[in-house]
Order: structure tokens, then sequence, then C-alpha cells
């Protein structure tokens, strides 16, 4: 296929000018519990390490289901994400919990093997209680501008996925600059992303305001255009709740108040559920 762009030109320069005004709008501060509260409903709580084992990743669901506070109103995460031959771990531990079973795939995370293994990693994935698929692009075939068939393969790997939702991770620290991003972003959206997501956590940069930014502009053109809403995952480095409520700003600032639910707005971490519960209990 040979896939047309019509991307404008972003320049960097204005990006980091309107970054710094939503943060200095939002009046990020660290007193802001019910903000904070809001953030941990949207966590995809993440273990993707070499040493993965059954029992830390059963443990995690656990932890990510007994967050869950009523009385302090405080939701349990939106999913657990994991490798996904633990996808039928997660899937059982978090059975009637609510709380959605990610895996990432497609060769994760340099995504550098044949699309039929991508293909047969997602639906066994699937098959294995995976409901939320994070894939990443081949970012070699983007860097040459074989955009048709960086769009074939995503809409492929939508799919196999059946019913489950797909992030389409863009891996923006390996992008050449902000147009690149705006023109992955497009791609992954026309492709049939539910989600776009920054970063795969596993190089840096990892997720950045700017980055971020260009890809919520991505998603809000193309939601006056037909009306449907695609949702956004920062991912990688995101270990603070400063950090966090940067990253919430520009959502609610530049998407606005329907995207502030985990349906369309993820933040992937391993270690900021913790900091958010200790400032809370502070």
């Amino acid at each position: 296929m040979n896939y047309q762009t019509n991307t404008p030109e972003i320049k960097e320069k204005e990006i980091k000018a309107r970054v710094e005004d939503i943060i200095d709008l939002q009046a990020i501060k660290k007193d802001s519990a019910t903000t904070l509260k809001n953030i941990i409903g949207l966590i995809d709580l993440t273990t993707l390490n070499g040493n993965d084992t059954h029992e830390k990743v059963a443990a995690l669901c656990r932890k990510g289901i007994g967050v869950r506070d009523n009385t302090m109103n405080i939701p349990h995460v939106a999913a657990i994400c994991v490798y996904p031959n633990f996808a039928q771990v997660v899937s059982k531990e978090l059975q009637n919990s609510g709380i959605n079973t990610a895996v990432v795939a497609t060769g994760f995370p340099s995504g550098q093997t044949f699309r039929e293994v991508k293909l047969l990693e997602v639906k066994k994935a699937v098959e294995s209680g995976a409901n939320e698929i994070d894939m990443v692009i081949s970012r070699g075939l983007f860097l040459e501008e074989k955009y048709g068939e960086v769009f074939e393969e995503i809409k492929a790997v939508k799919e196999a996925c059946g019913e489950a939702h797909l992030k389409v991770i863009l891996e923006t620290g390996e992008l050449e600059n902000l147009t690149q991003v705006y023109t992955a972003s497009k791609i992954a959206i026309d492709a049939g992303a539910d989600f776009i997501k920054t970063s795969t956590g596993k190089i840096k940069p990892a997720a950045e305001e700017k980055s971020f930014l260009v890809m919520t502009d991505v998603i809000k053109n193309h939601y006056k255009v037909t009306g449907k809403k695609v949702g956004i995952k920062p991912a990688g480095g995101i270990s603070d709740t400063k950090t966090a409520l940067k990253f919430y700003a520009i959502v609610r600032e530049n998407l606005g108040e329907a995207w502030l639910n985990n349906q369309l707005f993820r933040i992937g971490a391993s270690s900021l559920l913790d900091k958010i519960l200790n400032e809370l209990k502070a």
C-alpha cells in the first residue's frame, strides 16, 4: 500500500512553549489528592523484566486489586501489563476484578522479527486471556519511510486482536523529530489503533511531554474530522507524582475532561503507584 501523509511541519520550539504554558496553567501541586486518586485508576501497572516469574506477576495482580479502598475513594488500577507468556496467569488472577489483562507483543521492545511471528504472538496472547495488546511499530520501516508497510502491519495486528483493544507504541525516543511523531501517530490511528502510546520504557528518552502533546494534537484532529475518540498512553520514566501530573495536565487541557478516564487515558508505570499511595498517606 502506498500510504500518503499530509503531515504539517511540527516546530519543536512552539511545542515546547505550549507544554510550558499548559503546565503553568494547571498549577501542578502535590496536594491535589483527588487528581492523584484519579491517576491510580489510569495506571497500567507494569512488570517487563527478564527475571519476571509467575509468582512475581501474580503478586503484582494482587497489588493492583488490593489498592482499592472505597472509604478513601481510591480505585483499583486500570490494567496489569506483562509479557505475553504471563497472560494466562494475569487473566486468572484478575478474574471478576474489573482490571484488564494487557500484554506487550509483536517482538517487544524492538519489533525486529517476522510479521508472521508478531501476528502469532498476538493471537496466542489473546487466546491466553489478554484483552489488551500493546504492540510496537517497526521503527526501521518507518524511518525508511515505508509508511504503507507500517500501516498494513498495524492493521493486520488489529485484526489479530479480535475483541482485544490495541495500543500502538511509537517509541518516540527512536524517532528523529516531532514531525515524525505526528506522522507515526496518524498512521497508527488510521490503521485502527484504539490507543497510541509513547514508549516501551526500554530506551531513553522515553515519555517526553513534547512528543506527548503532539500525539494529543493528532488525536484531537482525528476526533474533529471523524467524531471518533482514540486513547493515549504515556509510558517510560513516569515514576513520580509530579511527572504524572504533567501528562495528566496535557490531556486535560488539550483533549478535555472527556479523556480523563481509563477508557481513553492510561499511564504505564511500575513504581508510580507506590509513590502516589505514600503521598496520599503523608
